[in-house]
């Protein structure tokens, strides 16, 4: 088996109206679904992608309001890369700055990125691939043309660079692409569009809390692979029963570097219960918490949902 790549990568915020105002308004992507953390029913859990939440453009959020800062560094995602389609990096460069969002331009691997942080502190970057336009999702201020179309990739921070390499190498089947200074570049030859880079922090472990990222989840098409997977990943690694997620199902391991991993099913996705026009509008409850509904209603706090829609073209 070779893994497909990203499926979601998930992180802790604040407030779910600067999560909305965010990922929604300024960045254009759409809210697929708004439910709540499974072990904490009182805060949002909520996802943002392509017009269809399809796996590889999901970033998901757990709103903790009330908690602490998290320190970013090794253990963690640290970097999360989104494409944008060819000829768009200065619209998104003009737009991020009307935002009054600090921008930096990089150069890596022959490639130039567009840097800057979330309100969170959340590091993010946008970067021009040749790749299909896919995601027909626009916004009054975000032509289709120019949308974010899915997970570029990622820049991990571990705490042990040979280690993660063989999770990598050896388990999920991705290839090195040499390096560019201290980092080096990965990719899985049958979905080179995304790149996933090693790097390691001078003796800096990160800790969870607000503007860190908690894990990242790599695809795998169904229950029955992700069986395969977890007989595989056991041997190696702490790897922990299969969770219903509703809109897909988990298995949970943190690897030899630190980093908390997910493999997450393609299926059933976001269609389930809502809708294409209703996708994120309204509250989703996990069956065993919708008898606490009232309860719950009365704990979250509401927040304007971003607009948008189908593009016409």
């Amino acid at each position: 088996m070779k893994m497909e790549g990203i499926h979601h990568i998930t992180a802790i915020v604040g407030h779910p109206e600067q999560t909305a105002r965010f990922y929604g308004d300024v960045l254009g992507l759409r809210l697929v679904k708004t439910t709540v953390n499974f072990d904490d029913p009182t805060t949002y859990h909520l996802y943002f992608g392509d017009s269809e939440g399809s796996p590889g453009s999901i970033m998901t959020f757990f709103n903790w309001m009330n908690d602490y800062r998290g320190k970013r560094g090794n253990g963690q995602v640290g970097i999360t890369y989104f494409l944008i389609p060819q000829g768009s990096f200065a619209f998104w460069q003009e737009r991020l700055q009307s935002k009054q969002i600090q921008t930096k331009v990089v150069e890596s691997f022959d490639e130039r990125q567009l840097h800057f942080e979330d309100e969170h502190g959340l590091q993010l970057a946008l970067i021009e691939r040749h790749i299909a336009v896919t995601n027909d999702w626009e916004t009054a201020e975000i032509p289709s043309e120019y949308a974010i179309q899915k997970f570029g990739g990622a820049l991990l921070y571990t705490g042990n660079i040979e280690a993660t390499k063989r999770l990598l190498e050896q388990q999920f089947g991705y290839v090195s692409r040499g390096t560019f200074g201290e980092k080096e570049r990965f990719i899985l030859e049958e979905n080179s569009e995304e790149t996933i880079d090693l790097y390691s922090l001078d003796g800096e472990r990160g800790s969870f809390g607000i503007g860190t990222v908690h894990h990242i989840a790599w695809r795998t098409k169904d229950a029955k692979e992700q069986l395969k997977w977890q007989q595989q990943l056991q041997a190696h690694y702490n790897v922990t029963p299969v969770q219903d997620r509703d809109y897909f199902e988990s298995i949970y391991f943190r690897e030899g570097g630190g980093i908390v991993c997910e493999i997450a099913t393609d299926e059933p996705g976001f269609f389930i219960d809502e809708t294409d026009e209703a996708l994120g509008s309204t509250l989703q409850l996990p069956t065993q918490y919708e008898q606490n509904r009232a309860v719950i209603e009365s704990h979250i706090v509401p927040f304007q949902r971003p607009s948008g829609k189908r593009s016409s073209h």
